[in-house]
């Protein structure tokens, strides 16, 4: 598997935005290319109780017949570095939405747009079976260490179907909590909030993720995924989540998609 680095862009428009090009027995067969776009909903921060609109991009390229790489949903973007038999490593990057000043008429404190950098190792126990951690460092923004570890079954007929559900646990460190879960002193004079200090587990939420993709025909398809997140330690018993967030994260989005190339018969 190959990223495309052209693609990086696309980064700042919306997330999930995936590509990849499966290698190998195929090399030099035609290459087919896969185009989704749709809405997605998701918090723009962790611990939101809305939902906002964005768009949903997903970008595949493979050849001949063999089927497109399986990527769940919620990943990061992703550059391979090192694929061998199942076990991959690679860096991954995301970007996370600002958190504004004045939030539910609260005048908490700002946490900005913020680009994520890290790296990720993925490996598949079997062929159903794919275990995958990321960690990734904010380089502004909250300025914190945040990343997920999870499981993913994986059911498919080739490209004709997909089906892959799994568990998630996401993870953080004290300094990305603080920036969203705590209340100082100040926070606390200015919003009658209690004040609170995060600085508990480094477990941040648990939940789980459902992708899946379905073709109608040869050259259209469907891809869609579901998300939910459970809130805990610091994040569920912030003030700030009890009177205007949510310990629940609901996620999803649907995409028509279109592929197409000298690889598609």
């Amino acid at each position: 598997m190959v990223r495309l680095l052209a693609l990086a862009p696309l980064l700042v428009l919306a997330l999930p935005a995936h590509a990849q090009e499966q290698d190998g027995t195929a090399e030099k067969a035609p290459r087919r290319y896969r185009v989704s776009l749709g809405p997605q909903f998701s918090p723009a921060y962790p611990g939101e109780d809305k939902l906002r609109l964005s768009p949903l991009i997903d970008l595949g390229i493979t050849r001949g017949d063999t089927p497109f790489v399986f990527e769940a949903a919620d990943e990061s973007f992703e550059v391979p570095m090192l694929d061998d038999s199942g076990f991959q490593i690679g860096g991954a990057a995301n970007l996370q939405g600002a958190r504004r000043r004045k939030t539910a008429g609260i005048a908490i404190d700002e946490v900005g747009t913020t680009v994520e950098l890290g790296g990720y190792m993925q490996y598949w126990l079997a062929k159903p079976l794919r275990f995958r951690v990321e960690a990734r460092q904010g380089i502004n923004g909250h300025g914190g260490l945040t990343g997920m570890a999870g499981f993913d079954y994986v059911a498919r007929n080739g490209d004709k179907w997909l089906f892959a559900i799994g568990p998630r646990v996401t993870l953080s460190d004290a300094k990305y909590r603080r920036a969203y879960f705590e209340v100082t002193p100040t926070v606390a004079a200015r919003t009658g909030l209690a004040v609170y200090r995060a600085d508990g587990s480094a477990i941040q939420a648990y939940g789980a993720n459902a992708t899946t993709t379905f073709q109608f025909s040869k050259h259209w398809g469907i891809y869609a995924y579901a998300k939910y997140d459970r809130l805990t330690g610091d994040g569920a018993d912030s003030p700030i989540t009890r009177t205007i967030g949510s310990r629940d994260q609901f996620s999803g989005g649907a995409a028509l998609s279109f592929t197409f190339g000298r690889g598609v018969r």
